[in-house]
């Protein structure tokens, strides 16, 4: 199993424990990690909208929590309607490519980034530098 499919189906598997009650969309994130590790995470929505986390933020707190922050290598991410599931690939908000970036900056990588839907589809595979061009990071404080 390559490194896509094994994130994407542990995204799958980090995607059930989403709390969406208010828009219905599940999103799973999935990190590995240096080791060969994985970091799951889900979305977690609010009753005051703008306070909701999104996937990947809360798989790259669960890293930088356990002091791991700049092993991030690849990370995968799923995401769709609970309801009726989904096939498109879905990509990383921009919060969360500023957020990523932040790991793959101190990493000194350029983080892969698996994407695909919640029940199925294709995997697509990007660069976070195509998807954060000129990106803004502690390089840029002279700090990675």
């Amino acid at each position: 199993m390559s490194d896509g499919e094994r994130l994407i189906e542990a995204a799958r598997e980090a995607a059930k424990n989403a709390y969406a009650p208010y828009s219905g969309f599940s999103v799973g994130a999935a990190l590995l990690m240096s080791d060969g590790s994985v970091i799951g995470g889900a979305n977690f929505e609010n009753a005051s909208y703008g306070l909701s986390l999104c996937a990947e933020t809360v798989a790259t707190a669960t890293a930088s929590a356990a002091g791991r922050l700049a092993e991030i290598v690849a990370v995968g991410i799923v995401g769709g309607m609970r309801e009726i599931g989904g096939v498109e690939p879905i990509l990383p908000c921009g919060r969360c490519r500023q957020i990523l970036n932040e790991a793959a900056q101190l990493g000194k990588r350029d983080l892969a980034i698996y994407c695909s839907g919640l029940t199925g589809g294709p995997i697509a595979e990007y660069r976070l530098s195509d998807l954060l061009p000129h990106a803004f990071g502690p390089a840029n404080l002279g700090m990675a």
